[in-house]
């Protein structure tokens, strides 16, 4: 019996000993700048999965209009999960964060109205994604929320290196510069909207159609029944917005969605 339970401790040992290292998640507030403005962002990655001599895909995270919030931190943490680098950008300023819709339409709506800022203020953040050691250079995505969808899109319209776009529930689908813009596409486009959406008009969701025809793109529009907009935000019935709300069903197949976007793109290794 002794020597049974010897050999049991020993082979218990050395099951232990093959195991991978245990993951650990880290994450960190990032500073820095885009012109004079001093910006704050969020990263997260698994340790034990991305290294600088193991790089993972990089994701890009755009926020709803709110800024830096939990909610989009949370977002990063589950890319991080599955093994994505991720960085959260900070489209306003270090510590421009509210719960106010007023205040956030005006922020938002700063940018909106000025599509080269709103280009900027996202590739600062690609450059900062792009900075980490961690993140595989050839595989790269980025997704956004709300505002944040549209953020994604004016990104992808600089023709900045992306492999997959995903935007939710975007603000804007079509370009907030000329339509010619979307040329300078290179990824796949997946769009995740909500069918119930009143956000979005029908004008602009069949001008963004003839929009990508016109430009050649290959992409997706997945459209989900009863879902309005912010549908993937558990506190969006919280902010009391007539057309705002969460749909749990929407929000679950979506992120899946997400998922196999971002499974063909890095598969595929080649932009348009």
């Amino acid at each position: 019996m002794r020597n049974f339970l010897a050999f049991l401790a020993t082979a218990c040992v050395a099951l232990f000993a093959s195991l991978p290292a245990r993951a650990e998640l880290r994450t960190r507030a990032v500073e820095y700048k885009h012109g004079d403005v001093t910006l704050e962002g969020y990263v997260a990655f698994d340790d034990a999965l991305a290294t600088e001599k193991s790089p993972r895909p990089g994701v890009l995270v755009c926020p709803e209009w709110w800024g830096v919030t939990d909610y989009v931190r949370l977002r990063a943490r589950k890319l991080a999960e599955l093994g994505y680098v991720a960085f959260v950008l900070d489209p306003y300023g270090k510590g421009k964060v509210t719960t106010d819709p007023k205040q956030a339409g005006e922020w938002a709506g700063a940018l909106y109205a000025n599509a080269s800022l709103m280009r900027a203020r996202a590739t600062a953040g690609f450059e900062q994604l792009l900075a980490l050691p961690q993140v595989d250079k050839s595989k790269l995505g980025v997704i956004g929320y709300c505002f944040g969808g549209t953020l994604a899109l004016e990104l992808a319209r600089t023709g900045a290196d992306l492999d997959a776009v995903v935007p939710f529930h975007a603000g804007k689908l079509r370009s907030l510069g000329t339509p010619a813009d979307d040329k300078n596409i290179k990824g796949l486009i997946t769009v995740c909207h909500g069918l119930a959406d009143a956000f979005v008009s029908d004008e602009e969701i069949a001008g963004f159609h003839a929009d990508m025809k016109a430009a050649g793109l290959t992409y997706q529009f997945l459209g989900y029944s009863g879902a309005v907009h912010a549908f993937t935000n558990p506190d969006a019935d919280k902010f009391g917005i007539p057309g705002i709300g969460y749909n749990a069903i929407a929000d679950a197949r979506s992120w899946e969605h997400m998922k196999l976007a971002f499974a063909e793109a890095f598969a595929r290794g080649e932009k348009r």
